[in-house]
Order: structure tokens, then C-alpha cells, then sequence
């Protein structure tokens, strides 16, 4: 089983504070040292030298562990090992991220950056990445790639819900279903617009019930039975073991790689009002910023990422799905998954539209629930 990974959250497009710890480089011994380091430490500086053997790395988190065995953890080492080219990290939530880079503009530090959508295609509307399309790439879905070359999923990922297995016997089949008052106070979502997953739940609703006004409606009636905001959805699942919660969000990769540790989760996919089950693709979409220090070494490791072997390692170290499609793991781990996500249709949403639009659907969702 891959190692369970930290909450993930991030800030709205209004800058909703993330609820990640302050940045931390790969180096630091512990988080209290990363909060000490100088911000040069883990980003480069002015003038950097552009044939130096390294490169460095912004990220969302979730594919790097405190223990050491996450999917990062590896491929860093392995990259390094192959290429010499040292990889210094930077980790937060996906829209930190993309305001680091915005910060940065004039003095750019990172080489890579990795987010979940829409902030990479804020980041792109923002003049912050450059063009490049990695080695493998044209294996990469449309949907989960730009057009135009300025970013590519290099790991695959899906909105889940999760369930209390002791205490609700039966996932519950339909969105409908959660609104029954067995539910109450015992169903938590993490909030639109502030976490990532909680806005895929938006997503999903937006696609399950055919527009914007229907979403709401539902939400203004799921608010009954809710807990109430969440900035982290990785809070909610040992709240969901224990029982605290019967029923709530999380994404496949978090969560499968949480049930070793939590064995009372459970994951489904609510349907709509069609009756199909569907989830949400949340891939990591990686791309070359825009005027990075040390570009070369950041397009070798954004080839790396999509190569054979690398994408193999999505599944059985990191517990996700792999970006490019013909890859076919076989590994426990790619198996379970396949199991987990049969029968589940996968929405691919119009980011750029999300993007655009985001901040009037989470407004609507606030009237909706009085949030």
C-alpha cells in the first residue's frame, strides 16, 4: 500500500487561506527547520546559474510522504541518480503555488510546477508557464492536457465519497440518498472553492444535475444534514473511521492509500439523477514556468515523469492512476484501483470554463447553503 498523504487544500481564486504547513524544502530535517529556512533555501535566488545540475520544483502536495516512501521521495532520487540533476521542492496548495509564481514574475525561481486544476490553467492565464510538450505526452488524454503545450497530467486522480463501512452497511446509492436524516449532522463535505476536492464536489454536482440552478438546489437541501465547512477534505477521513462522520469526500488516491491505516473507510460515487455513478478527473498537471532558471533540466525531468517507468511507479508507489494510457500497470495496488473505479463514468470537466467561471459558482453555493 502507498503511504497515506497529507490533507490537501488550497486557495480560492479570493485568496481563502490553504490550510498546508508554511513551504518546507525536501532537505529541511523537520517542520520546524522549514520554517526557519530562508526562501532562497528551497527556490533558488537572483541570478541563478542556468547550467547548474538541479532544478526546482513547486507542487501541490499529496505525492510525497513524511516517511519517505511516496512517489516523490522516489522519482527524485531516481531522476538525480540517472541525470545528476539535483531536485530542490516546494510544496503547498495548488493555488499558493500559482500566487508564488505570480510573485516571482520578475525574478523566477521555480522550473516546474504541479497543480490540480483550475490553477494550472490560472497559472497559464496568468503568463506564468512556458511551452513545452514532454516525451510521452501525445499518450496523454486531450482532456487532460493543453492544446497548446503548456501543461500535461503527469498523475491521474478522481473525486470519491467515503463511507463509515460498520456503520453504513450500504454505500448509498444516489445523491439523493445522502439526504436522508439518518445523515444528520453525521455528513461532511469539504468546502468549494477553498479545498480542491471539495470543489470537485461542485464539479460533479454542476455536471450530475445539469446546470448551475438544480446544483444549488440540491445543496441548499444537503445543507440539512451537513456538518458544516471544511478548508481540509484529508481531515475528514479519520473523522470517517472513527465514526464521527458516516459519510465524506475525499479523492481515490488519498483515500485508497489511507485504508490500510483506516480499515472502516469506504469509497463510492454517488449518481445523479441519470443513475450512473461518476467521479471527477483531478489530475497533478505539470508544466515548464515560464522563464525557469534552469529550463533544459526542468524539460528532461518533465520527461522523465511521463516515461515507462515512471508512470508504472504512479500506481504501485504513489497509489494513483497513471497519465499516460497505454500504460497498463498490473501491479496489487493497479489492480485494486481498477476494481474501485468499475462502472464509474469519468467526468472530464471544461476547466478553462471552471476556471473562468469559479468564483460565481461558489458564490451560488454560498447563498445556496448560507455558508
Amino acid at each position: 500500500m502507498p503511504s497515506p498523504r497529507s490533507p490537501r487544500s488550497f486557495r480560492s481564486p479570493r485568496g481563502s487561506r490553504s490550510l498546508r504547513s508554511p513551504l518546507a524544502c525536501v532537505a529541511a530535517p523537520a517542520a520546524a527547520l522549514a520554517l526557519l529556512a530562508p526562501l532562497t533555501a528551497c527556490g533558488g535566488s537572483a541570478g541563478a546559474d542556468a547550467d547548474a545540475a538541479e532544478l526546482t520544483v513547486y507542487s501541490a502536495d499529496g505525492l510525497k510522504s513524511e516517511d519517505g516512501s511516496g512517489f516523490y521521495d522516489k522519482v527524485f532520487a531516481q531522476f538525480t541518480k540517472r541525470t545528476g540533476i539535483k531536485v530542490k521542492y516546494v510544496e503547498g496548495g495548488s493555488g499558493e503555488m500559482v500566487q508564488r509564481l505570480a510573485r516571482e514574475k520578475a525574478n523566477t525561481k521555480a522550473d516546474v510546477v504541479v497543480t490540480l486544476p483550475p490553477f494550472i490553467q490560472q497559472a497559464d492565464g496568468k503568463g506564468l508557464l512556458g511551452t513545452y510538450r514532454p516525451q510521452g505526452s501525445e499518450g496523454v488524454a486531450a482532456g487532460d492536457k493543453d492544446p497548446a503545450g503548456k501543461w500535461t497530467a503527469v498523475v491521474n486522480n478522481y473525486l470519491c465519497f467515503l463511507r463509515n463501512t460498520d456503520k453504513v452497511k450500504t454505500a448509498p446509492r444516489t445523491w439523493d440518498d445522502l439526504l436522508d436524516p439518518r445523515y444528520k449532522g453525521k455528513l461532511q463535505y469539504s468546502t468549494p472553492g477553498v479545498a480542491g476536492d471539495g470543489t470537485a464536489v461542485l464539479v460533479k454536482a454542476l455536471h450530475d444535475f445539469g446546470g448551475k440552478d438544480a446544483a444549488m438546489a440540491y445543496f441548499k437541501r444537503l445543507q440539512e444534514n451537513n456538518v458544516g465547512p471544511s478548508s481540509s477534505t484529508g481531515q475528514l477521513a479519520p473523522k470517517t473511521d472513527k465514526g464521527e462522520l458516516l459519510v465524506a469526500n475525499g479523492d481515490v488516491q488519498m483515500n485508497y492509500a489511507t485504508m490500510k491505516s483506516m480499515p472502516r473507510l469506504g469509497i463510492f460515487f454517488p449518481a445523479g439523477p441519470a443513475g450512473k455513478p461518476t467521479t471527477v478527473a483531478m489530475p497533478y498537471a505539470a508544466g515548464l514556468v515560464r522563464n525557469a532558471p534552469h529550463a533544459d533540466n526542468a524539460r528532461k525531468f518533465l520527461d522523465f515523469l511521463l516515461s515507462d517507468d515512471v508512470q508504472q511507479q504512479v500506481s504501485s508507489v504513489g497509489g494513483g492512476f497513471p497519465a499516460r494510457s497505454a500504460v497498463r500497470a498490473d501491479d496489487p495496488n493497479a489492480k485494486a484501483l481498477a476494481e474501485i473505479m468499475k462502472g464509474v463514468e469519468i467526468v472530464r470537466p471544461d476547466w478553462q470554463d471552471i476556471d473562468k467561471n469559479l468564483a460565481s459558482y461558489v458564490a451560488a453555493w454560498k447563498q445556496a447553503t448560507g455558508s
